[in-house]
């Protein structure tokens, strides 16, 4: 009977440190997830596409979703090669600043999705707020961006 209790305090002992080197592994990736995200960003500030296809892997998909001025819901679709040609011509009189505000990451073994708050500043001047989802893949030990959506809007946003 002694044995038997033994043996079952052992087993749940184990399983709370198999548990607690689970949370570390995902802290770790929550950190390797996030600093994705950051790079994108630092790539979309400095017009760098080098850094921003650093992030992405092959046919990342890029979407948005928001309101018009007649409150109707509007879906887009953007072409990847497109999104970088428009971020890397802007010229230097416009300053742009995509400011996050929050990360909430989950991690499920290859996937992960990155849901990130942000502000978009152009010229110092507040434009809109929303969400940017990132759904991202573990290839092999790199994360990557497989699929990027946004939604936009102004209401809400400076609480």
């Amino acid at each position: 009977m002694i044995k038997q209790a033994l043996a079952i305090v052992l087993l749940f002992f184990s399983f709370g440190l198999n548990a607690q080197s689970s949370q570390t592994l995902s802290d770790s990736e929550e950190q390797q997830i996030k600093q994705v995200v950051e790079t994108f960003f630092e790539g979309f500030h400095k017009q760098d596409s080098t850094i921003i296809k650093s992030t992405v892997a092959d046919n990342v998909v890029l979407q948005t979703t928001g309101r018009n001025a007649e409150g109707k819901t509007q879906f887009r679709n953007e072409e990847f090669s497109q999104f970088l040609k428009s971020i890397v011509s802007i010229p230097d009189s416009i300053k742009f600043q995509e400011k996050l505000t929050s990360f909430s990451i989950q991690v499920d073994r290859t996937m992960a999705n990155a849901w990130v708050g942000y502000e978009f500043w152009l010229n110092d001047k507040f434009s809109h707020c929303g969400i940017n989802s990132f759904q991202m893949v573990n290839f092999d030990g790199e994360w990557k961006i497989i699929y990027l959506i946004d939604t936009r809007g102004k209401e809400g946003c400076l609480d």
